[in-house]
């Protein structure tokens, strides 16, 4: 059996560096050869490691999740609905408004679309809780995770265009306010 040469250099790295690229210039705007000049990592390095650009992609994706949009996971464990929603919109202000702007999964890449849909109804099933419990009114829940997925995703939005914090805060009060009564 061939042994090969040690790989030499850390994927962890080159993931957090890809992450940081896709999510600055979105999938489309990287390339194999930037990849390469920002992680200091050949092409072979690249395609043993990872499959391809879609492979660190997606890689990158679960780094981003687990790590600057990982307020999302952390909203969904709040106590009530009202919270969750809160939680989600004031962390998407905090979590996009940093260097780089923006959200690294409002983008159109592979996959991206299924795990927005996912999340969608992650939040949706949520709410069904909420209901059964009536913490909530008889709403449509999935009309209701929408439009706040869609809060998260404007305020991404935003942040990329060069809204402030405090700005994309404001968003999230106002967002707020439309919440259902019971």
């Amino acid at each position: 059996m061939a042994v090969g040469r040690p790989r030499e250099f850390d994927a962890d790295q080159v993931e957090d560096i890809a992450m940081k690229l896709f999510w600055d210039r979105g999938f489309d705007g990287v390339s194999i050869s930037d990849l390469t000049a920002a992680t200091g990592v050949n092409r072979r390095g690249i395609y043993a490691e990872f499959g391809s650009k879609e492979g660190l992609f997606e890689r990158a994706k679960r780094r981003y999740v687990a790590g600057p949009g990982g307020y999302v996971a952390a909203a969904l464990s709040r106590p009530t609905a009202r919270e969750v929603v809160e939680a989600m919109v004031h962390g998407a202000a905090d979590a996009t408004s940093g260097d780089p702007h923006g959200c690294l999964l409002v983008g159109n890449a592979a996959g991206l679309a299924e795990f927005r849909d996912a999340s969608v109804h992650e939040l949706a099933h949520r709410f069904d809780q909420a209901v059964a419990v009536g913490e909530l009114s008889d709403v449509d829940t999935m009309s209701l995770a929408r439009w706040i997925a869609a809060v998260c995703q404007g305020i991404s939005i935003q942040a990329r265009s060069g809204a402030t914090r405090a700005d994309l805060h404001a968003v999230a009060d106002l967002a707020l306010s439309g919440w259902p009564r019971r």
